[in-house]
Formats: structure tokens, C-alpha cells, sequence
């Protein structure tokens, strides 16, 4: 774990009332600052964390490196009651500088950390002049990181403050991060950057795209959240992930099917029509096979029983009760058998 003293510097210039940024941009830049603070001073116990204003009437150190965060928090309180005017980022950087050169431990390495949420003006503005500065910062062995949020991150701002971190950095040790408004805090952002990989014990090589909160490219892990240190917040991350998608696939094909059930049954229709008609056409064809079948039987059985008298045969009557046209055949069959027994023999 790196040994070093850092200065905190933040940007408390009118523009931290915007509220783009959850709750607003100074309250979100101050959550971070105590997300900074806590995990450089317990990635090393030599480490000390300093915090200072660049707007207002001027740049000015309200703690000196320090190990305690009620300091950081009391600092804090004091600042948003000194929000207003433009920034100087030259002269806060000299002043970070000039307190970094007092720390009391000298093996501590020097860092500086600049929120910037507001358009460059002045000096800051000099590309110039800011190259400049960069290269006296890195000859004195100092690491800045530039934490770019709001109006921070405007095309202009950004090539300069890039720039900037060019000319300072060496050997990686200084920092560029861009946090368009969203979704995301501010402080998860950075405890998931490079910024702070080395105090977490990450190589900064699997942080990833220090530029892209979100996704992959925050920190280089899936949801930028790293699995080894929240595990739980990560499965459940997945797993809400995966639900989603089976969701939205679910719909997509219950969307097809219905579009091919009404696309299908459309043609279908004339077709429905012919087989629905073809049967009752049909229909009395049908039904007069039927009842000529039908004669056909009684007509057959009649002359059965017929024959049958004639022989003289006992034939059983049915236990049903007869109908008038039953009991009319069967008289006929009587009158014929009484005429067959009249005939002389």
C-alpha cells in the first residue's frame, strides 16, 4: 500500500448548486471526499489526508494533513457555507503544495487530489501555462489526480486538464476522471477507479477505462462493482441483470407469436368458411339416404312377417305398446292370413 500525504482540494464555486449531481454537486463532491479520505488513511496508517477550498474569496487550507475525520468533516461543514465565486486551480495547487512541503512525515509521498466541476477561467484556462506548472509538480516528485464532474467535463476543460495530467504524471502515479451526471454516486465512481486502485490493492491495470462510470468501464469490473470485495452486491447485480433480460425475452416472443397468430389466421379465414358450409349443403342428402335406408328396413321386416304367418310360425310380439301404423300392418297381416285358410284345398 502506497505511503502518502495527500490534499484534498474542492471545488466550491456557485456552480456546486446545480442539482445534476445526487443531491447536488457540492454534497456529492463531499461524500466523495470522505470516501477518499477513509480508504487512503486505511490503506496505510501512516497515511494523512489534508482538505482545502479553491473559490469563495480564494484558495484557502481549512485542515492540515491529519489522520482523524471528524477534521475532514468539520472542514467540510465550514465549506458549504463558503460556496460562491470562481475557482483558481493554479493557486490552489501552489497553496496544496506549499502544505504538502510542511507534512510532518517526509518518507510520505506527495499527492494531490482537484475536484473540478466548473468551467476553467483564468490561468487555468492556459494550456500554456498549465503544461508549465505541470512540469514544476512533477520535478518536486508530486502525483495529481483531476476528478472532472458538471461543467468539468466540457470538451475545452477536459483537453486541458488532460493534458495537464500528461506532463505531471510519471510512472502512472497521477490520475484523469471524467463523471458525466447519472444514475451513479460520485464516491462509487472513484472508490472504483484507478485513483484509488493502489490503495485498495488492485492493480491499476484491471481497473479498466478510468472515463466510463458504469457498466465495465468503471473499474474494469461487470456493473463496476469488484466482486472480491462486495461479492453479495455483485451476485445480486447479476442476477437482476439476468432477470431482465429473461423478461425481455419473454415479451419479444410473446410479441411473435401473436403477430404470426393474427398474420396466420388471416388467410385462413375464407378457407374456415368453405369447411364450415361444406357439411350443412350436405346435410339433407344425408338425411334422405338415411330415411330410405330406413323404409328400406321396414319394408324388408314386413314381408319377414308376412312369410312367417303364412307358415303358420308363432312370431313374439314386442312388449312395447304399438304405434296406430303397427297396429294397422298387423291387422292387414291377419285379413291375409284368413284368406289363405277360406281357399278350398
Amino acid at each position: 500500500m502506497p505511503l502518502e500525504a495527500t490534499i484534498i482540494i474542492v471545488d466550491n464555486s456557485e456552480y456546486m448548486r446545480n442539482g445534476d449531481y445526487h443531491p447536488d454537486r457540492f454534497r456529492a463532491q463531499t461524500d466523495a471526499v470522505t470516501t477518499l479520505f477513509q480508504t487512503k488513511v486505511d490503506s496505510n496508517p501512516e497515511n494523512t489526508v489534508g482538505f482545502m477550498t479553491m473559490a469563495g474569496k480564494g484558495p484557502e487550507v481549512l485542515v492540515t494533513n491529519t489522520k482523524e475525520l471528524g477534521n475532514i468533516l468539520g472542514a467540510i461543514h465550514q465549506a458549504q457555507d463558503m460556496l460562491g465565486g470562481a475557482t483558481n486551480i493554479p493557486n490552489a495547487i501552489e497553496k496544496a503544495l506549499l502544505a504538502l512541503k510542511h507534512r510532518s512525515n517526509k518518507n510520505l509521498r506527495q499527492r494531490i487530489v482537484v475536484f473540478v466541476g466548473s468551467p476553467l477561467e483564468g490561468q487555468a484556462a492556459d494550456d500554456k501555462f498549465m503544461v508549465k506548472l505541470a512540469k514544476r509538480l512533477k520535478k518536486n516528485n508530486v502525483a495529481v489526480d483531476f476528478i472532472a464532474f458538471g461543467d468539468g467535463i466540457e470538451e475545452g476543460e477536459r483537453s486541458i486538464l488532460k493534458t495537464f495530467i500528461d506532463n505531471v504524471s510519471s510512472a502512472d502515479n497521477s490520475h484523469y476522471l471524467s463523471v458525466p451526471p447519472g444514475a451513479h454516486l460520485l464516491s462509487d465512481v472513484i472508490l472504483s477507479s484507478p485513483i484509488l486502485a493502489g490503495d485498495r490493492g488492485i492493480p491499476e491495470e484491471a481497473m479498466g477505462d478510468a472515463g466510463a462510470p458504469g457498466g465495465t468501464g468503471a473499474g474494469g469490473f461487470e456493473f463496476g462493482v469488484d466482486p472480491s470485495l462486495d461479492p453479495e452486491l455483485a451476485m445480486a447485480l447479476r442476477m437482476s441483470m439476468e432477470e431482465e433480460q429473461a423478461r425481455q425475452a419473454a415479451a419479444a416472443q410473446a410479441a411473435a407469436q401473436a403477430s404470426g397468430t393474427a398474420s396466420s389466421s388471416e388467410p385462413s379465414a375464407p378457407v374456415a368458411q368453405t369447411s364450415a358450409t361444406a357439411p350443412t349443403a350436405a346435410q339433407p342428402a344425408a338425411a334422405t339416404a338415411g330415411a330410405a335406408d330406413e323404409e328400406g328396413e321396414d319394408e324388408d321386416a314386413m314381408l319377414a312377417r308376412a312369410l312367417a304367418l303364412s307358415q303358420g310360425e308363432d312370431v313374439e310380439m314386442a312388449a312395447e305398446d304399438e304405434s296406430e301404423e303397427d297396429a294397422i300392418k298387423r291387422a292387414i297381416e291377419m285379413s291375409l292370413k284368413g284368406d289363405d285358410n277360406q281357399q278350398p284345398k
